[in-house]
């Protein structure tokens, strides 16, 4: 009776364009964090991931205010936030990438990690395309589930590249007994394993309002 209620009531729908414009924050920065890994304007891509990390968090921000103020909410209010967190966390995890590839004055990349780029970014244009279909659930919700789904898959082929990608630094490097090397190169593998176990923390919670209201 509650649920019928609720969907009666006038709702706040302005939370679908802020989760729109979060997810363009996310695609931008998987964008530039597979184009410097490919090795192009490296500090301009970092520099462009950090901006977008901030604008980013600013629309975080205005969302959790906005469910405290809101009256009718078009899903669950823990929902909501657990969502915008979650794509949040995703984009954290770039910046935190980002701030290694500093540290370390990395120039190149192997090409495990150029592979693992490109699995953030299709993983980046999933979740993009998943959030504008939340607005009408019901009508969705089969490709919703695909979607959710084909994250899970390129989270899987990720952790392989992961897997991978550390034994080729231990068999390029070990021998040679170039210990850093393979440090800072296991460490900038680990994130962007991460990255992509950031996108199907996303697409479980899109599982989890499915579930909830479908």
């Amino acid at each position: 009776m509650l649920t019928l209620f609720r969907k009666m009531l006038p709702r706040e729908d302005r939370f679908f364009d802020m989760f729109e414009a979060h997810a363009k924050t996310v695609v931008g920065a998987a964008e530039a964090l597979n184009d410097l890994l490919s090795g192009k304007d490296i500090e301009g891509n970092c520099a462009r991931i950090v901006a977008l990390e901030n604008e980013a968090d600013n629309i975080t921000r205005d969302v959790l205010l906005a469910v405290r103020r809101s009256f009718i909410t078009p899903f669950d209010r823990g929902d909501i936030k657990d969502l915008i967190q979650s794509m949040d966390d995703a984009i954290d995890m770039m910046h935190k990438t980002v701030k290694t590839i500093r540290l370390f004055e990395q120039q190149s990349f192997e090409p495990g990690m150029q592979e693992m780029g490109r699995a953030v970014v299709e993983a980046a244009h999933l979740i993009a395309e998943a959030i504008p279909l939340l607005d009408k659930l019901g009508a969705n919700a089969h490709r919703l589930s695909s979607i959710a789904e084909e994250v899970t898959r390129v989270e899987g082929r990720s952790d392989d590249l992961h897997d991978q990608g550390l034994k080729d630094l231990y068999r390029r490097h070990g021998a040679s007994g170039n210990a850093m090397a393979y440090m800072i190169g296991s460490e900038i593998y680990g994130e962007l394993e991460k990255v992509v176990d950031r996108f199907e923390d996303v697409a479980n919670e899109i599982s989890g309002i499915l579930i909830e209201n479908v």
